[in-house]
């Protein structure tokens, strides 16, 4: 088999993980890595045994794929030029910084017939994959996204770096149109939203309410879900499903007649399933795993609550 040739743009703290996947990787062959940082890409490259790229235009023609993870603001220009040189591409959640530019990704990809996959890596998570056959109608949802304040992923509101995650992993389990929106939150250390809560009413007569924050003094990524027949809580950084069902022939444990499952799935490496969910679907010529407008509709409603939560503190000033 031919091997693919990729390249990673932009290796930092997550850039070089992509690379050192693809690198371990059968039948694909890592071409090159860039960054703005010369010395960074050279020294991963060594490592790697690949090509270091100052400019990564320089790569236009040499590469099948790549996966952009440069800084979020620089998300469109970079994919889109990778794009218009006929080159499919995982870009980093979130996908770009406003709607308009999704939407032209979009539109590239389309008429050019390639592939757009959107990193969000949630979900191939083994515990939230585990869920798609145990979700069924979810009616209440509660999710926290907590960690430690990091300068990495602060030149955008907590909600596009973290919030937006658990928005895309919702929205999939749902499969609803959202009917309203309630949001409120606070810039703390940064220049943008620290934390931020909101309130996502579904057609479907779901409420889902969502908190995020990277001011915690924990690290913490959990959702629990409630539906006609189970609670469901999941802790994603354990990889651990508890699942509780009613059962009339349960009459001892901490809730009578309900019967408790533990699920565990220690084993799995997200960022490698998900790298290779893209190669598959450049390979095969098929839509990714989560597509651009799947991307694009988890955007949509975190710039929704960013203008609300900024709206909301213009009132306050004022």
């Amino acid at each position: 088999m031919k091997k693919l040739k990729v390249a990673v743009i932009g290796v930092g703290y997550l850039g070089k993980f992509h690379a050192q996947k693809y690198a371990g990787m059968e039948n694909v062959e890592l071409v090159g890595v860039s960054d703005i940082h010369s010395k960074r890409a050279e020294e991963l490259a060594a490592q790697l045994g690949t090509t270091s790229y100052r400019n990564y235009q320089e790569l236009f023609g040499k590469v099948d794929a790549v996966s952009v993870v440069v800084p979020t603001p620089d998300h469109f220009a970079v994919s889109r030029d990778f794009l218009e040189h006929d080159t499919d591409v995982l870009i980093e959640k979130p996908m770009t910084t406003t709607l308009k530019e999704a939407d032209e990704l979009i539109r590239i990809s389309e008429e050019r017939g390639l592939i757009i996959q959107v990193g969000h890596l949630e979900r191939f998570n083994p515990a939230v994959v585990a869920l798609k056959d145990i979700i069924k109608k979810p009616m209440f949802i509660e999710s926290h996204r907590l960690s430690f304040y990091k300068e990495r992923g602060t030149d955008v509101s907590v909600v596009l770096d973290l919030m937006i995650h658990n928005i895309d992993i919702i929205i999939n389990f749902v499969k609803s149109e959202i009917k309203h929106i309630h949001a409120a939150g606070i810039p703390v250390i940064s220049d943008h939203v620290d934390i931020a809560n909101a309130r996502l009413e579904f057609e479907s007569g779901c409420i889902a309410n969502v908190t995020a924050s990277r001011i915690s003094t924990k690290n913490e990524r959990k959702i629990r879900l409630f539906q006609r027949d189970a609670y469901i809580s999941v802790d994603f950084a354990k990889r651990e499903i508890n699942v509780i069902r009613r059962d009339a022939e349960q009459t001892t444990g901490i809730i009578p007649g309900m019967d408790m499952q533990h699920l565990c799935f220690t084993q799995g490496d997200a960022l490698e399933d998900e790298l290779r969910s893209f190669v598959k679907s450049v390979r095969c010529h098929e839509p990714s795993e989560v597509t651009g407008q799947m991307g694009r509709e988890a955007l949509r409603i975190a710039l929704e609550i960013i203008d609300q939560i900024r709206a909301a503190n213009r009132r306050l000033l004022t």
